[in-house]
């Protein structure tokens, strides 16, 4: 068997997230990322293949480098393979890299860190060509209180307030090693620019509790919203009590940005 690596970026606002998920009460089965791309392997190969991930991304968010593998008794090239399975997906799903890889390779379990970041548009109107991938807050924010609240966050604690009810992981320590927010005056699409006021917070982690960047972002916005105090942001945390924590952010603005081996 031969063991393919592949790098894809997706659009994730029709999908149910990564995980292929059991049909509902009425046998329909849910859109996934993960779902769509054994699918297409199917029809190519003939193989049942199980795609592994970097990690679960969830409903509505989207991907800019997930890594995946899979393993094929197919002698058709990587190059190959890539082209046919990307002949079968729909357009909001693309491999950009297949290769061949060990075969004890594993996309989540050899992965040393990984770079989320999400997308803000502080205005009151946001372009109809990004209100697919950026929450619109139109809202007054203090953005150097968000910028210091952040310090609390970095290095290796108990994540627990920040993670979501139903979170299976065995530990909820992670090691945060950058959190940075940036405002941005405008975003490049196709040839143009699309102006406004926009903040990028991008966080990067050896891994991810189930929707921990959400509920940062959440509780980083808050604080720009002055709702909670820029010192109270290390309590929450030493806390491990989620409900102390901000909301969760809207899917939509969270894109995977980068996998690390």
């Amino acid at each position: 068997m031969t063991n393919i690596r592949l790098t894809i970026q997706y659009d994730g606002t029709d999908y149910s997230g990564w995980q292929v998920q059991p049909p509902d009460a009425k046998k329909r089965q849910t859109l996934t990322i993960q779902g769509i791309l054994q699918q297409a392997i199917k029809k190519i190969t003939g193989e049942d293949a199980n795609v592994l991930s970097s990690g679960r991304t969830d409903a509505g968010v989207h991907a800019l480098g997930q890594v995946a593998s899979f393993k094929t008794g197919s002698r058709l090239s990587a190059d190959v393979l890539m082209t046919a399975i990307n002949a079968n997906l729909p357009d909001a799903i693309r491999l950009i890299e297949a290769s061949e890889t060990s075969g004890d390779f594993h996309p989540r379990y050899d992965a040393r860190g990984k770079i989320y970041f999400y997308v803000i548009s502080n205005d009151r109107v946001v372009s109809p060509f990004l209100h697919r991938y950026a929450w619109r807050l139109p809202h007054k924010l203090d953005f150097d209180g968000m910028k210091g609240s952040t310090k609390a966050l970095i290095g290796t604690y108990d994540f627990s307030a920040f993670r979501a009810s139903g979170c299976g992981a065995k530990s909820t320590v992670r090691t945060v090693s950058n959190i940075s927010i940036e405002k941005l005056t405008g975003i490049d699409f196709m040839t143009a620019r699309l102006a406004g006021n926009f903040l990028k917070i991008s966080i990067e982690a050896d891994a991810f509790l189930r929707h921990m960047v959400r509920n940062i972002v959440g509780t980083i916005v808050e604080v720009g919203r002055g709702k909670i105090r820029t010192e109270d942001v290390a309590g929450i945390l030493m806390s491990k009590d989620r409900k102390l924590a901000g909301p969760t952010a809207p899917a939509r603005g969270l894109f995977l940005d980068r996998v690390f081996y």
